[in-house]
């Protein structure tokens, strides 16, 4: 997908506010680099019915999925992102029915319905703006592109109807500075930040890290170990596996940026924001998101469905 740019723009010299209104007037970018030191959050946007089992899937994954904000049904502000707008100020979407992407829109206006509950997802640090101020080269930044993702052979603990496998982002790490980054990593969001592996892909069922299942490809350079860590994108393999009938998420690699990671930035505490500290996340979304499912809601038991995904 090209990259269109009807608006100047300098990544690493754009406030957040300020990318969100290019990438509200058009601009069709990844977000990587931009506002340096902010939070980029991953969305997903799921029928109320299914924001329960969504709700307790990310509680009992947070490795992957650690949720900064939950919405109100219809909702399309965050208290993360001042005068943001879910529907439009993201460069692309994603719209999914029954587990098959549909499309990849520049904006969601006329497919937000009113029963939709946003979730954010991401860390409460910036991971990249840790490791750049603990010494670790940015790879994929230093060849302009996002990080490479791969789906690999470990499973999530299944919630309600959802279910699947965790997906990976990969960042090529010189070898002496590999316990900086697992340092800097381990300090974002209650030690939730740290790599998943490192080393050898085979041992996550990776065999050719230079085909990713999304993102970009990254080059590593002489002495560099591949470095692992979950990615919130492990819930579009969730998608995926499970089929809901309705969801809307961020198009690979174009995320909100919010307000986070600067000074003054809203505490997702605050605000109605999202407690993060039991599972069965409640926060700014609808009475009864407790991360159990409705009585009488559709879907097979959580051994049915673990056979169901991948």
């Amino acid at each position: 997908m090209s990259t269109t740019a009807p608006h100047a723009g300098t990544p690493g010299r754009t406030g957040p506010a300020e990318a969100r209104a290019l990438y509200r007037a058009g601009l069709d970018t990844h977000t990587a680099g931009w506002a340096p030191g902010h939070v980029r959050a991953h969305l997903a946007a799921v029928p109320l019915a299914w924001a329960p089992d969504l709700s307790s899937y990310c509680a009992r994954n947070r490795h992957a999925l650690p949720v900064l904000d939950i919405g109100e049904p219809g909702g399309w502000s965050t208290p993360l992102a001042r005068d943001a707008d879910l529907r439009t100020d993201l460069p692309r979407y994603r719209v999914w029915a029954d587990g098959e992407l549909l499309a990849e829109p520049r904006e969601v206006t006329d497919r937000w319905h009113d029963d939709l509950v946003p979730f954010l997802l991401g860390r409460p640090v910036a991971l990249d703006a840790e490791l750049a101020a603990a010494g670790v080269p940015l790879r994929h930044l230093e060849q302009g592109q996002t990080v490479p993702l791969y789906v690999t052979n470990r499973s999530c603990r299944p919630a309600g109807r959802l279910c699947g496998p965790l997906v990976v982002a990969m960042r090529p790490v010189p070898a002496h500075l590999v316990p900086a980054a697992r340092a800097a990593g381990a300090t974002t969001s209650q030690g939730q930040g740290g790599p998943v592996h490192v080393g050898d892909p085979g041992a996550l069922g990776i065999r050719a890290l230079s085909r990713p299942d999304s993102g970009s490809r990254v080059r590593p350079e002489g002495g560099d170990i591949p470095v692992f860590w979950a990615s919130g994108v492990t819930l579009q393999a969730a998608l995926r596996a499970t089929r809901p009938p309705f969801a809307l998420t961020e198009a690979p690699g174009r995320l909100l940026i919010t307000d986070l990671g600067a000074e003054g930035a809203t505490d997702p505490g605050a605000e109605g924001g999202t407690n993060l500290g039991a599972e069965g996340v409640t926060g700014t979304g609808p009475e009864g998101i407790t991360g159990t499912r409705p009585e009488g809601a559709r879907g097979a038991g959580v051994e049915g469905e673990r056979d169901a995904c991948p």
